[in-house]
């Protein structure tokens, strides 16, 4: 229908247009400046001029210094992951054909897993930690969580823990792993330390220990390095475990243990989880990261989990449901692949001892590489004693070098560590100790 009167949408659609012409015309004035906000060309700096470069991580930034040097002398011992007699990374025969099983699975699907990860994988590893017999478990007063790796079950317990635990303070072992206060700072944790390595002896200062927690506030959370501590190697005796647990029980702290290396330290799975074991019997409550990094090789899978030991099943129910609120907004669900080949080997008996048998080579070949260090150092006659490089156990050695000792090993002999002078065991062959031993006896003879 026409009529010469415009109707109210004609009249809109004009004003709308008149509109967008005023604001063409707009922009092209001289008059407008860019946002600094804005993606217009004319904007000078970027609105994160201000950003400042951040530091290498100590650790993952000895690697980067070791792929810029071109020598065929260099050495990497400073990041903890396995390698062979020949320097290479492993990837183990039991993972490779749970890998190859999983793949001629044509019933498998890439759905999400559940918040708290593949069921199967959470009860086999509380079980690996806990035993199979443990009372926790028959009690079903154990709640699991798949997380990403160790650093992810540490991440999601120190957020749950500043959520719902009374004390907000952890106290960590001097020294740790370096992620260890950042992880729980950052999960709204107040982070202090007690005394753990004597520079001295290069062993436990275990008086110092017993004094720091037995001064620590009553409830207040204890992290403990469930063995092969990192980056020491020192662990307490059997003995002395006790003594701890009886301190901690005492005080009404809160054990909160990280557990990367069982099995990998002695080769035995069940002695190396005889600290986590002894708190989990005397009925108290206490917490659990574990990591499949290093005992499967798994690094990059990102498989971990994370188990709280409560006094009952209802408490562990409700704790899992809170989990659940911590773990949703942060990655939503955890990976299935890595999961998927740790349940496999766990659960088929025949793959597991495989993996056992695989496991206990890796863990004797770095007791080797330590006796073989020991014996260089010891043949060159080089100053001190050495002998805490076959006491100390698991991936690290602490070896009492000092910062400007590590400069001068790596400036003059290319070999990469931590400069607190921690060296991964695990990057050591036959080959290269006879290197590593003349650049130790050179630094400690001509360096102060």
């Amino acid at each position: 229908m026409h009529s010469g009167v415009a109707s109210p949408a004609d009249r809109r659609l004009s004003a709308l247009i008149r509109h967008l012409e005023g604001a063409s015309n707009a922009m092209d004035s001289d008059t407008i400046t860019a946002s600094p906000t804005s993606g217009f060309p004319g904007a000078r700096n970027s609105v994160f001029e201000h950003v400042v470069r951040a530091p290498e991580d100590p650790i993952l930034g000895v690697t980067v210094a070791y792929n810029k040097d071109s020598s065929p002398l260099k050495l990497n011992l400073g990041v903890g992951a396995y390698r062979t007699e020949e320097g290479k990374p492993l990837v183990l025969n039991v993972v490779r054909r749970a890998e190859q099983m999983l793949l001629n699975d044509s019933s498998r699907v890439k759905e999400y897993l559940p918040i708290v990860g593949l069921a199967d994988f959470n009860k086999l590893s509380a079980k690996l930690i806990l035993g199979a017999d443990s009372p926790a478990i028959q009690e079903n007063r154990v709640t699991t969580v798949q997380c990403l790796s160790g650093t992810g079950s540490l991440r999601v317990g120190g957020e749950f823990l500043a959520r719902h635990y009374h004390q907000r303070t952890i106290y960590i072992p001097l020294p740790t792993w370096g992620n260890h206060p950042k992880v729980f700072t950052i999960a709204g944790l107040s982070v202090k330390t007690y005394r753990y390595y004597d520079p001295v002896t290069r062993g436990l200062n275990f008086q110092g220990l017993l004094e720091d927690l037995g001064s620590a506030p009553s409830g207040a959370i204890v992290l403990l390095h469930a063995c092969a501590h990192n980056p020491t190697g020192v662990d307490p005796t059997p003995q002395q475990w006790e003594q701890i647990r009886q301190l901690i029980r005492s005080k009404a702290l809160l054990p909160f243990f990280d557990s990367a290396y069982q099995g990998f330290a002695s080769g035995n799975l069940d002695a190396d989880a005889h600290s986590v074991r002894l708190f989990v019997a005397d009925g108290g409550e206490c917490f659990v990261a574990q990591s499949y990094a290093k005992n499967m090789g798994l690094y990059g899978e990102r498989v971990g989990a994370l188990s709280i030991v409560c006094k009952s099943a209802d408490v562990a129910s409700r704790v899992e449901s809170q989990l659940k609120l911590v773990i949703r907004p942060m990655y939503s669900n955890p990976p299935i692949h890595g999961a998927s080949i740790v349940a496999t080997i766990l659960k088929d008996r025949n793959m597991f001892q495989e993996w056992t048998i695989e496991l206990k080579a890796m863990a004797d070949r770095i007791i080797n590489m330590r006796q073989q260090l020991f014996d260089a150092l010891r043949s060159r006659g080089t100053p001190g004693d050495w002998s805490h490089i076959i006491k100390q156990i698991g991936m690290f050695t602490f070896t009492g070098l000092n910062s400007e000792q590590v400069a001068f090993i790596t400036k003059e002999y290319h070999i990469y560590m931590t400069s607190d002078g921690r060296i991964s065991m695990a990057g050591l062959s036959s080959r290269t100790v006879p290197h590593l031993a003349d650049a130790i006896h050179a630094a400690v003879t001509r360096v102060v």
